[in-house]
């Protein structure tokens, strides 16, 4: 692909004032009407071919690794589909929890996202904030603040959108708390929680952690639906039956079973995902994916190569600079292979799966 292709790809109108860059938190003053633009007809479309509308709820899922982000919206049917797979411009750290406040981890786990957290002012063009640390965090004493989904391409802790990627994305969250919605849920993961990641990763000294954000994963592909949470015993509990204030975040967990409804097609599913692993686990090796400070999408990855941090800037971020151009090059997800993600399209988004 031309340069000049590549930047009619990403190519974008210009900000109006962004503030400089503050690397130590992800919160700004900057503010007009920004956070009220209306969605783009395309993507009005796309949900009316679904059997979505604008005002239905909302789930969001981001990927470390792979550096995509992907907002699910219930449709007619009442159980959520895929509306569209946005790619990440920047985040930061390695694949694994965030621990405490400066590590430069972006978080992984479930979170809770309410209107109170939207941030139309950010100084990365749009905002939400995770929420955490989370209840399960807390409770590990794990420390942290204002960390964010936002627009620019820069990342401490953050997941870094581009200004367009995050005006559909805060535009979708817009939109279902105007339809009723009074949170969505943000699953938050290293990698997709496929059996040939797990089994890549096995050696990780996060596995366990990841095996219990995978039950999270499970619940949700084989009911299409957020999982409601608890946390008990330094874990997540995904759709414990009867009452959750049971459940005390640092406590040991009480007995319990998960709702009657979800439980045999989550079993059904894992059982299945565990039979792969055990087979793969035999024949791949266990991996090590070390990154310099965290990582890009492979079609970003691609235009800053080609046409610099410089150009490239304007295109994205405005006068926000791109994070540690070097480290986002070096991350070595989607050089090939069978899990190379797709390119990026013209809208700067990648095509639904």
């Amino acid at each position: 692909m031309s340069d000049r292709s590549l930047f009619q790809r990403f190519r974008r109108f210009a900000l109006l004032g962004v503030a400089a860059v503050a690397l130590s938190s992800c919160v700004g003053m900057e503010g007009d009407g920004r956070g009220n633009q209306p969605l783009p007809a395309a993507l009005v479309s796309q949900m009316s071919a679904k059997g979505m509308s604008q005002a239905d709820p909302i789930v969001v899922r981001l990927y470390k690794k792979e550096s995509e982000l992907e907002v699910w919206k219930r449709d007619r049917s009442g159980q959520y589909a895929l509306l569209k797979t946005y790619p990440m411009c920047r985040w930061s750290g390695q694949l694994g929890p965030k621990k405490r406040e400066g590590d430069r981890q972006a978080p992984e786990g479930f979170y809770t996202v309410t209107p109170e957290l939207m941030n139309p002012k950010s100084q990365f063009y749009l905002s939400f904030n995770l929420g955490y640390p989370n209840p399960l965090e807390q409770a590990q004493g794990y420390t942290g603040s204002a960390l964010m989904v936002h627009g620019a391409c820069t990342s401490a802790g953050c997941y870094a959108m581009t200004d367009d990627g995050v005006t559909e994305i805060y535009g979708l969250a817009r939109e279902a708390f105007a339809g009723g919605q009074r949170s969505f849920q943000v699953q938050a993961f290293p990698f997709r929680m496929t059996p040939e990641n797990m089994a890549r990763h096995r050696s990780n000294p996060n596995i366990a952690f990841w095996r219990n954000l995978k039950e999270g994963s499970d619940h949700f592909e084989a009911t299409r639906q957020p999982p409601k949470l608890a946390t008990c015993g330094g874990r997540y509990v995904f759709n414990p039956a009867g009452d959750a204030s049971a459940f005390v975040p640092g406590a040991p967990c009480p007995a319990y079973q998960t709702d009657a409804e979800v439980a045999p097609l989550v079993a059904a599913r894992s059982e299945r995902d565990q039979a792969r692993i055990a087979e793969l686990s035999g024949n791949l090796p266990a991996m090590s994916y070390a990154l310099m400070d965290g990582g890009m999408h492979q079609s970003f990855r691609k235009l800053l190569r080609n046409i610099g941090p410089e150009r490239m800037q304007s295109m994205v971020a405005g006068k926000v600079e791109i994070s540690q151009p070097q480290a986002a090059l070096a991350d070595p997800y989607g050089a090939g292979g069978d899990d190379e993600p797709q390119q990026a399209s013209a809208t700067g988004s990648i095509l639904s799966r």
